[in-house]
């Protein structure tokens, strides 16, 4: 389930990177603004619940049981949760902006959203490859099927599904 949010995270993140070229090319016309609309519905409601299926049932796991080159990086998965909450704070202003343009020939991004969305951006990239990488190897080592078909479940459950 946590790999298939991050494909989920990478769709949304390549919307962003082909919103960011329509509206350079088209400015602020509906497809820009609808394409807006998705990315913040996307990073306001689900990624927050990924980050926190990871500090629940990922985290803890790998900070008690795996080795101390695991736990570092855990420790800084958790600083990049934090930095990640204030680079979508920044990168989010300016796709409300265009959410709320009412002039499609409205300035495109400046070079200091650009600089958030990229932040934002490149960070998410970079925690992703992190945790694909060794997290959650380690993590799977770890745990029994039986565990973490609960995990699954119990993360499909704070999400409404059965």
């Amino acid at each position: 389930m946590l790999e298939a949010c991050h494909e989920r995270v990478q769709r949304t993140l390549a919307l962003l990177a082909r919103l960011r070229a329509h509206v350079r090319q088209h400015g602020a016309d509906e497809d820009a603004r609808q394409a807006a609309r998705d990315v913040l519905r996307y990073f306001d409601i689900a990624a927050p619940l990924h980050h926190e299926d990871e500090e629940l049932h990922v985290f803890p796991l790998l900070l008690a049981q795996a080795s101390s080159d695991v736990q570092t990086l855990v420790q800084q998965l958790q600083q990049d949760h934090l930095a990640m909450t204030a680079d979508w704070a920044a990168a989010r202003v300016p796709l409300l902006a265009l959410v709320d343009a009412t002039d499609a020939a409205a300035a495109p991004f400046t070079p200091g959203d650009d600089a958030a969305l990229d932040r934002f951006a490149q960070r998410y990239a970079d925690h992703i490859a992190a945790e694909e990488g060794t997290a959650y190897p380690a993590a799977l080592a770890l745990l029994a099927p039986a565990t973490l078909a609960a995990m699954g479940q119990e993360m499909a459950s704070r999400r409404g599904a059965r």
